[in-house]
C-alpha cells in the first residue's frame, strides 16, 4: 500500500522477504506488459487478451490455488501484493483479482472434483478467463432480488433465462459463474450457482459498457436465452442446489476486503503524485507545497491513509486465519472507499486545472475511485450490515 516515495510510518509486518521479492517481480511485469499499453486499452474499452496469457505464463494467475490444479499453493498475500501494485500504478483495467480471488476460490471451495480439474488449470494458465454474474438491471446490492432463473429439466440439466449487467471481465469471459434462481418460489433459499461457458447456445455477451472510470476494464451485459446448462455445470453438484446464497455470503467478506486493499493503495499513490506535483508547481512566486493549506491538507490525508492501512493489514491477518467476519469486512470496505474518494478529490484540487486533464493519472484515479463506494455492496448496505451485527437490525 506504499510507494517508493512515501513510506507509512508504522512498519508493516505482513510480508516476508519472499513476498517482497514477488512484489519486485510483479512490478517489473507491470512496467513491461501493462504500463506501455494501458492508455490504449482505455481508448478501446478493454485490455488485450495477451496480457492474460502473459500473466499465466509468468505464474501470476490463481496463485493461491493448489498446485494440483495449476496454481502455486501460495498464501493470499501474493494476491494482495498484486492488488496493491495495480492500485499503486493506477491500472484499473486489469481484472486479475476478480479472476484469481473471487471466481477461482468459488470453484476450488465449492466445486466438484471434475469442475476443479476442468476449470482451474485453464484459469491458471490464462487460457480461460473467469467472471461472476450477480448484478441485474433491477438487482444490485440486493442479491435476494435477482430474477434470472435456471429451471431443472427431467434429465437433470437446467434451462437458464435472464440477464446480468455491470459484469467485470464479461467481454473476455470464457466461463461465468451465474447466480440464478433454481427454485424461484423459495426466495434466497432457492438460489444456485451455475458455470456457464462461452459458446453455449443462447449465451451472448452484450455491449461493452461505457463508464465514468475504469475505462480499460471490460464491463459488459450478459444475456441468457434458453441456455441449456448441463447438470455437471451446477457448482458443487446436487449437494449445493438451492444453496448458492450461502456460498455468496461466505465469500463476500474477502471480496469486500479486496476493495479496501485497492482503495488504500490507490489513495497512497494519489498522495505521492500530489506531493511530487506541489513541490514543483509554483504560484505567486512560491511552490504550491509551501502553502500551509497544502501541507496541512496532505498531512490530514496521509494520516487517514495510515489509519486505513493499519486496519486493512489487521483485516488481512484475520482473513489468513479465517477469522474475518462480515461486519468487519464491511467496515473496511465502506470506510476505505469513502476515504479513497476524499483523498482523490483533495488531490485533484491541489493539482488545480491539471487535475482535470485526463492525461494526468490523478484525474483517472479520481474517476476510477467513485465506483468503489458502489460495487461489492453499496456503502449504505455496508452500514446496514454493521448495524445488524450490533443488534440494531431493521426490517
Amino acid at each position: 500500500m506504499t510507494s517508493e516515495k512515501t513510506r507509512t510510518m508504522i512498519e508493516r509486518t505482513l510480508y516476508s522477504p519472499d513476498h517482497e521479492a514477488f512484489r519486485d517481480s510483479f512490478r517489473r511485469f507491470i512496467d513491461k506488459e501493462i504500463a506501455p499499453f494501458h492508455a490504449d486499452w482505455e481508448e478501446q474499452g478493454y485490455v488485450d487478451r495477451a496480457v492474460w496469457n502473459k500473466a499465466g505464463d509468468n505464474g501470476f494467475l490463481c496463485m493461491s490455488m493448489p498446485e494440483a490444479y495449476g496454481g502455486s499453493g501460495a498464501d493470499r498475500l501474493y494476491s494482495v501484493i498484486q492488488m496493491e501494485e495495480l492500485g499503486r500504478a493506477g491500472f484499473s483495467g486489469i481484472g486479475y483479482s476478480l479472476h484469481n480471488e473471487i471466481v477461482a476460490p468459488y470453484i476450488e471451495r465449492y466445486g466438484t472434483e471434475a469442475q476443479k480439474a476442468k476449470f482451474l488449470p485453464a484459469m491458471a494458465s490464462g487460457a480461460m478467463i473467469g467472471a461472476i454474474a450477480m448484478s441485474e438491471p433491477a438487482a444490485g446490492s440486493d442479491l435476494q432480488g435477482i430474477k434470472t432463473t435456471a429451471l431443472k429439466q427431467a434429465d437433470g440439466s437446467y434451462i437458464l433465462n435472464g440477464s446480468k449487467t455491470f459484469i467485470t471481465n464479461g467481454w473476455h469471459a470464457d466461463m461465468v459463474i451465474v447466480v440464478a434462481k433454481t427454485n424461484p418460489a423459495a426466495g434466497a433459499k432457492g438460489t444456485s450457482l451455475l458455470l456457464v461457458e462461452r459458446g453455449m447456445p443462447g449465451f451472448s455477451v452484450g455491449k461493452r459498457l461505457k463508464k465514468m472510470g475504469m475505462k480499460a476494464q471490460d464491463t459488459s451485459e450478459l444475456f441468457f436465452d434458453q441456455v441449456h446448462v448441463p447438470a455437471e455445470n451446477l457448482l458443487g453438484g446436487d449437494a449445493l442446489e438451492n444453496k448458492g446464497f450461502i456460498c455468496l455470503m461466505e465469500q463476500l467478506p474477502w471480496e469486500r476486503l479486496q476493495i479496501a486493499i485497492s482503495a488504500v493503495a490507490a489513495a497512497q499513490a494519489a498522495i505521492d503524485w500530489t506531493v511530487d506535483y506541489v513541490k514543483e508547481r509554483k504560484v505567486f512566486g512560491q511552490t504550491v507545497g509551501s502553502f500551509q493549506n497544502t501541507r496541512f491538507t496532505l498531512a490530514e490525508l496521509q494520516t487517514q491513509v495510515q489509519i486505513a492501512a493499519v486496519f486493512v493489514d489487521k483485516c488481512t491477518e484475520l482473513l489468513l486465519q479465517d477469522k474475518l467476519d462480515t461486519a468487519t469486512a464491511s467496515m473496511a470496505k465502506y470506510w476505505c472507499s469513502d476515504m479513497q474518494c476524499k483523498v482523490m478529490d483533495e488531490c485533484v484540487q491541489l493539482f488545480g486545472g491539471y487535475g482535470y486533464m485526463w492525461e494526468y493519472p490523478i484525474t483517472r484515479a479520481y474517476a476510477d475511485a467513485r465506483v468503489q463506494r458502489i460495487y461489492g455492496g453499496t456503502n449504505e448496505i455496508m452500514k446496514e450490515v454493521i448495524t445488524r451485527a450490533m443488534g440494531l437490525g431493521g426490517k
